[in-house]
């Protein structure tokens, strides 16, 4: 395992003496976060091999990527709890971690891979995509595509040929609000649904919002409760591609990405051409780390308002409760982003997060500008807890 420290010396060997991967860099030997090999581009994230040691770096090198990086200047045990706790997660066997990066006031300054993770390797996001979804909403918002208003307004006021004598009763009232609040309350048999999502059935272009609005049961005030579903994704994905000049693929790519430096990334279409909105985007963990300070900075990057600081607010803010099971209690959902409340000796702070099944997080806590990227490929990592009880309290003066 490599641990470039930004040290003329090594570490105590006490402090190490637990740890039987590790291996310290100087500067004078600063070792390279991991690429993908020529090889393994060919493959598929499932097939890339684990990494025959994980990488640990406090002193990230600066790429072509428009990201910031500093140096961790935490002292004493701080920094060594820190890094205990990378090395940890290298030994645990039974998490599979891919990465964990932490930005702290607009600088990457802890970067950290392992198993299946690359400097350079776009990472499934799962839900996280929907965050990103939200994101484009605020970007239309701050060009002038939609306003703050329009979050309000009738889903089928923005999507062109809409069949209204076709929609089941009250689906015409859904909003824009409601669809990204999962509260649509949009309910559509599972196998009618498979027939909606159906590719190989359908041909590009397909109105999904029509059929999902079409087959629903009636919709009511009282039935517009909160599902975790991918129909309300999908809808609002198809008000943006309503809106914006061109695409919403081509928005997303130009308007969005790029303008933050994101340009290796990879996004599977939907049956109607679009970018599928509930999952199956790929992004890098130091590309997930910008989606990060977007947030902290209320939509600025690098002192540009690219996204609306009203949306961003709006959009970050837990007004909803989810009434999943597998979603915590502490959980609250804002437009695709959750809040929650993370304690540390009897003071509370907030976290503002995406969160992607198989365990990808962009948490970011604004009382200490700080950002913690997670990828993972599977579920039982505990890095709410992780990040509660071993991250927080480092930062915490």
């Amino acid at each position: 395992m490599n641990i470039n420290l930004n040290l003329k010396r090594l570490m105590a060997a006490a402090l190490l003496s637990s740890f039987t991967t590790l291996v310290v860099a100087s500067t004078d030997e600063h070792a390279q976060a991991p690429e993908v090999s020529a090889a393994d581009a060919k493959l598929s994230f499932w097939d890339m091999p684990y990494l025959e040691e994980a990488f640990i770096d406090t002193v990230p090198d600066k790429r072509k990527d428009g990201l910031s990086v500093g140096k961790l200047r935490l002292e004493g045990k701080d920094k060594s709890h820190l890094i205990k706790v990378a090395n940890e997660i290298a030994n645990n066997r039974e998490g599979k971690f891919d990465s964990m990066l932490i930005s702290y006031k607009d600088n990457l300054i802890f970067e950290s891979y392992y198993k299946r993770g690359r400097v350079d390797l776009p990472h499934f996001q799962a839900s996280v995509t929907k965050a990103y979804v939200s994101i484009a909403i605020g970007r239309a918002i701050q060009l002038g595509y939609l306003t703050m208003a329009d979050l309000n307004k009738p889903l089928v006021s923005f999507i062109n040929n809409i069949a209204l004598e076709k929609l089941a009763d009250g689906a015409e009232k859904i909003t824009l609000h409601q669809a990204m609040r999962m509260s649509s309350g949009v309910r559509v048999s599972d196998d009618k649904l498979k027939l909606i999502m159906d590719s190989s059935s359908k041909i590009t272009g397909t109105n999904i919002t029509q059929e999902l609005l079409q087959h629903t049961k009636a919709i009511s005030p009282t039935a517009q409760t909160f599902k975790y579903q991918d129909a309300d994704p999908r809808m609002t994905m198809q008000v943006l591609n309503s809106v914006v000049p061109g695409s919403a693929k081509d928005f997303i790519k130009n308007e969005v990405l790029a303008k933050i430096g994101i340009t290796h990334y990879d996004w599977k279409n939907d049956i109607n051409g679009l970018p599928i909105p509930e999952s199956t985007s790929n992004m890098t963990s130091r590309d997930m780390i910008k989606f990060g300070q977007l947030i902290l900075n209320k939509g600025k990057w690098k002192g540009e308002q690219l996204i609306s600081e009203a949306f961003i607010t709006k959009a970050t803010n837990g007004e909803t409760k989810p009434t999943e099971e597998w979603i915590p209690d502490s959980f609250l959902y804002g437009y695709f982003w959750y809040q929650t409340e993370m304690k540390v000796d009897n003071k509370s702070y907030t976290a503002r997060f995406a969160w992607g099944g198989g365990e990808q997080y962009i948490l970011t806590v604004e009382q200490l500008d700080l950002v913690v990227v997670f990828t993972a490929h599977a579920r039982e990592n505990n890095t709410m807890q992780l990040m509660a009880e071993n991250i927080l309290p480092v930062f915490i003066k």
